[in-house]
């Protein structure tokens, strides 16, 4: 298994730097792929926290029923293994096959086979391997489970977070950007409630000059906190178009997980966001969008259109910061428009410090509510 310092290049203590725009988490579930990405037999490549990752299906008919995640770097020359190919092994096991000199290796990363050995020629293959790492996937999401320094793969292994409503039944809209940034600045640049009416002002949206207070309830859940079930602000316009009396929880949960259910009567509208960190400058972003409401499926054009407005927003006021951030500005945190962002570093803090002691993670947040103008 290969350990964090390594996916990073730092020393242990480095990689447990936690402070806001630096390090990053593990020991814990990262998305890595939409299912859909992963066509039985091709390979594809992946980044998480610097470290290479090739993530394949088997194809169908193979005895392994479940997915790949290794390594992407051939320990023998260095050749990506995802521009190999996957074989069957004769005992029907899957392998993934080096493009260079067709070395394989198997899903727990072991070396398989050497085709350059002749008879009589010793080298203990099993002794060689790639790294591998734990790998799920659930309602359309794939997982990858990042290990911390020096950490093994826990047993048993903790369960995938679960966003009810999400299906991958239906029309789905799915949209990605990269935000050149940190992670940290992406999670909060995301979840903060008071850039909306500036970032994201739009006439169907944040009209200008409709900005007011609102006060929202907060309680914490597994690995997060919640927006708890509210009626959604009367100055977004866009929710209007539901009709009825709409409901809404919006969820954050570690590592960069923004979850937003919205109830009509029968009738639900998910949007998931999963945000990946890819180094320590970029993070992939994945919005969802999901919803068996007849107006989504009228407006689908649009709300894509909007999906995809939205995230280019937020990426370019991340590539402004990025401008000062060199110059180590510092930051001001005050209640209550920042305490999501606060919460963030304390949940940050605690999973780190809950790996590294061996103990269960204890949520920070308490209930509470919060009060702003947006």
């Amino acid at each position: 298994m290969a350990r964090a310092t390594g996916m990073t290049g730092k020393t242990g203590a480095e990689a447990e730097d936690l402070r806001f725009g630096h390090g990053f988490l593990t020991d814990i579930w990262h998305v890595a792929a939409l299912s859909s990405e992963l066509k039985p037999g091709a390979p594809i490549r992946r980044e998480i926290l610097g470290e290479p990752l090739l993530l394949a299906r088997p194809r169908e008919g193979t005895r392994d029923g479940g997915l790949l995640a290794l390594r992407d770097i051939c320990p023998h020359r260095a050749a990506p293994l995802s521009a190999g190919r996957l074989v069957a092994e004769p005992d029907g096991a899957t392998s993934v096959e080096c493009p260079y000199h067709g070395w394989r290796f198997g899903a727990d990363g072991r070396c398989r086979a050497i085709p350059s050995l002749t008879p009589g020629q010793s080298v203990e293959t099993g002794r060689i391997s790639a790294a591998a790492f734990p790998v799920a996937e659930r309602q359309g999401l794939v997982f990858v489970w990042i290990p911390g320094p020096g950490q093994t793969r826990p047993e048993p292994l903790p369960e995938l977070p679960v966003f009810p409503g999400l299906t991958t039944r239906g029309r789905r809209i799915v949209e990605s950007a990269i935000f050149e940034s940190h992670m940290d600045h992406a999670v909060v640049g995301l979840m903060d409630p008071a850039h909306g009416p500036y970032v994201h002002r739009q006439w169907w949206w944040r009209p200008a000059g409709s900005a007011h207070a609102k006060s929202k309830a907060f309680g914490p859940v597994e690995a997060g906190f919640s927006m708890l079930p509210h009626r959604p602000s009367s100055n977004s316009l866009a929710y209007r178009l539901l009709g009825g009396a709409p409901r809404t929880e919006i969820v954050f949960r570690l590592p960069g997980l923004r979850y937003e259910h919205v109830r009509v009567g029968a009738r639900q509208l998910v949007s998931l966001t999963c945000l990946t960190p890819i180094s320590e400058r970029r993070t992939r972003v994945v919005q969802i969008l999901w919803s068996d409401h007849p107006v989504f499926a009228l407006a689908r054009p649009l709300v894509r259109a909007a999906a995809r407005r939205f995230l280019a927003q937020d990426a370019a006021m991340v590539t402004l910061q990025n401008i000062n951030l060199p110059h180590d500005p510092g930051f001001i945190w005050i209640d209550d428009a920042d305490r999501q962002a606060r919460w963030y570093q304390a949940l940050k803090r605690e999973w780190a410090a809950s790996r590294r002691e061996g103990r269960p993670f204890v949520n920070p947040v308490a209930p509470t509510t919060l009060s702003w103008t947006s």
